[in-house]
């Protein structure tokens, strides 16, 4: 009996490890290519289909059967956090009772790559009976669900990526990115924001990094705030109080015109307490809306070295609403490494 030798063994293994990168890339190649294909075959089904999803008073009450049905939880779950109310309903409980939760005002996304799985047997019966709209998606035009559909989608012929052809890969690839495609273009169409975002989000990091600087900022008394005529000592007095390590200055209508930084007191040394405000200050401080994301405001403040902006809305000058300190951003979680770029601040 022969025995491999080590470097046999390590030879095998190196040829295995090749082999499996080779096959995860191949997968890849071909669903890559079914999507480029399905990709280009969209048409007006498609814009039926969202216009159906646009016009329902209710839910997009989403269905299928095995790995359709797996597919059907994301995409319920994707439309759902995007503006577009959804829910799976799995088609066996269907059956037994859950025929229930689909009503008349709502619209069925209903999913099977054959278009032939007796479990939706009942859906398909009940948005007829009922007058739902329907929308099917499946890979076979004449099969029983898109014949019975009001709008069908075609999944492309495209093989599947597993080495015997029958793993559902490919086709559960297509219908994800059909799904994705859905969701976002009812996104756009209803103009979803990232504080419509914010609202239905409001758990985990992800909540932590839409959180917006309205909700963090202080306000009232907490502001530091002296008029741009007064005199050094009283600026040095609120800073001290109010614990910001800076005061905004204001003009006789209460807008903000400058801020008096550790810096300004620094550069102005000699003969401060006999100065005014607006000598030592620096004009036209950087400010936020409220708003904004306190994302951005951690980013414009990581960018530009501060610790605290100055809330304001409108045209500068314009009267402080309240101010955020980098501290507040970072107890509630906020990661400012994406923020700034699109902060709309006033110097």
């Amino acid at each position: 009996m022969a025995i491999a030798t080590e470097t046999e063994t390590e030879t095998e293994t190196e040829t295995e490890r090749s082999r499996a990168i080779a096959t995860g890339r191949r997968v890849m190649a071909t669903e890559a290519a079914a999507l480029e294909l399905f990709a280009g075959q969209l048409g007006e089904a498609f814009a039926d289909a969202v216009e159906a999803m646009l016009a329902a008073r209710g839910r997009v009450i989403v269905s299928g059967m095995g790995k359709s049905g797996h597919v059907g939880c994301k995409i319920a779950a994707t439309m759902a956090s995007t503006g577009t109310p959804a829910q799976f309903v799995h088609p066996a409980e269907a059956s037994h009772g859950d025929l229930g939760m689909i009503t008349r005002d709502d619209v069925a996304l209903v999913l099977s790559n054959s278009g032939e799985t007796r479990e939706l047997a009942d859906i398909i019966a009940h948005t007829r009976r009922f007058a739902i709209p329907l929308i099917g998606v499946a890979s076979r035009a004449g099969s029983t669900l898109l014949k019975a559909a009001d709008i069908a989608l075609v999944l492309p012929a495209a093989p599947e990526a597993c080495s015997v052809g029958l793993a559902p890969t490919t086709s559960t690839t297509l219908t994800l990115a059909l799904g994705d495609a859905l969701a976002v273009a009812l996104m756009e169409r209803r103009d979803f924001t990232l504080e419509h975002f914010a609202e239905i989000h409001p758990g985990g990091r992800l909540g932590a990094q839409l959180v917006s600087v309205a909700d963090l900022m202080a306000t009232g008394d907490a502001v530091p705030l002296v008029a741009e005529g007064a005199g050094m000592p009283e600026a040095l007095l609120v800073m001290t109080q109010k614990g910001y390590g800076v005061a905004g200055t204001t003009d006789g209508e209460g807008r903000l015109t400058g801020i008096v930084t550790d810096g300004d007191l620094r550069r102005h040394m000699a003969g401060l307490l006999e100065r005014t405000v607006r000598e030592v200050a620096t004009p036209g401080p950087r400010t936020i809306a409220p708003g904004r994301l306190a994302q951005e405001a951690l980013g414009l403040m990581n960018a530009y070295k501060i610790t605290s902006l100055f809330v304001t809305e409108g045209d500068a000058p314009a009267r402080p609403l309240g101010i955020l300190h980098l501290h507040d951003c970072l107890r509630a979680g906020v990661d400012g490494a994406a923020g700034g770029a699109h902060t709309k601040d006033r110097r």
